[in-house]
């Protein structure tokens, strides 16, 4: 078995690949700067870009499984550059996977399976989301993983499975939400964002990466949850935050006034209220390693006097 990953090179990416080496399975990933490209026991690197529908062959050679994590974060600005930019990261890099399986012999390839995000799902506070609510946000996110999926679906046509996974709040020590949320309540200027009574559907980066390996070894189709079984609110995990590195939350709530004067139209994101189910991929047989927010916290920041290196990485 073999696999090819686009966006290996990211936070999740990184994470998915090496579950996959830790099972010595050989790696191809796909990367936009030339730079970036090696080739080392176990990992081949390939150059390919998106925009301009360029890809390297050679990256399929051998491969059985292909998994996409390719697309720019949503955290930046949404000007209408960047939405551009965050849209057509994301299609043109299924497009262009597509149309070159499409010139391939796809009988050794047994397994597709893409990243996709809860921001699908309408911003709620009471509802209860599973994998068959067909309702779709009608922010900028919304719109965004609605014709991401669309573009997912166009692979159906193939013989092999075809399966994506709807990625929450992804909790890790080297990147993402979590070190920035952590920053300030170290420095004792951390809060809560508006009510506070947002749910946070979140998922360890241990689990995720897990969660595309089970996939792919399950050969599964559909659309699955890629969130941990126990939502939090915005509140609860900034205070489990707060106690894990024992310090106080001295400032109330951040009005949402004020974080869209600071981030603009992109403040969404802290707003937004999504409480998802994990069930549909438990029914499957996978189990998590991090089903409580305070487990899965301790796990990545430790106590106090033991998670004093993370506060030395960059912060993104």
């Amino acid at each position: 078995m073999s696999v090819l990953i686009t966006g290996a090179t990211g936070l999740i990416g990184k994470a998915v690949t090496q579950k996959f080496r830790e099972r010595n399975i050989e790696v191809h990933y796909l990367t936009t700067r030339k730079s970036k490209v090696t080739n080392e026991e176990g990992v081949k690197g390939f150059y390919w870009n998106p925009g301009k529908g360029e890809i390297d062959i050679r990256c399929f050679d051998g491969v059985t499984a292909v998994i996409n994590l390719a697309g720019a974060t949503v955290s930046q600005r949404w000007t209408k550059a960047n939405k551009k930019k965050i849209l057509c990261s994301r299609l043109d890099s299924l497009q262009t996977l597509r149309k070159a399986i499409e010139a391939l012999d796809t009988k050794n390839i047994r397994s597709f399976v893409s990243a996709s995000a809860i921001g699908i799902y309408p911003n709620s506070l009471d509802r209860y989301y599973t994998e068959d609510i067909a309702d779709v946000d009608e922010s900028f996110l919304g719109e965004v993983v609605s014709k991401w999926e669309q573009e997912i679906n166009e692979f159906s046509k193939f013989s092999f499975s075809v399966a994506a996974i709807r990625i929450g709040l992804v909790l890790s020590a080297d990147g993402g939400a979590l070190p920035a949320m952590a920053k300030p309540i170290k420095s004792y200027v951390g809060a809560a964002f508006g009510s506070g009574e947002q749910w946070q559907s979140w998922i360890h980066i241990d689990d995720l990466a897990r969660q595309f390996l089970f996939v792919i070894e399950q050969e599964l189709e559909g659309t699955f949850n890629g969130v941990a079984p126990n939502p939090v609110t915005n509140s609860k995990l900034i205070k489990e935050i707060a106690a894990l590195l024992n310090r106080p939350l001295l400032l109330p709530n951040i009005p949402q006034g004020i974080m869209q004067l600071l981030l603009g139209e992109m403040s969404y994101l802290l707003f937004a209220s999504q409480r998802v189910s994990s069930k549909k991929l438990e029914e499957e047989g996978f189990e998590f390693y991090y089903k409580n927010i305070c487990n899965a916290l301790r796990s990545i920041l430790g106590p106090e006097e033991e998670s004093n290196n993370i506060y030395q990485k960059e912060f993104i």
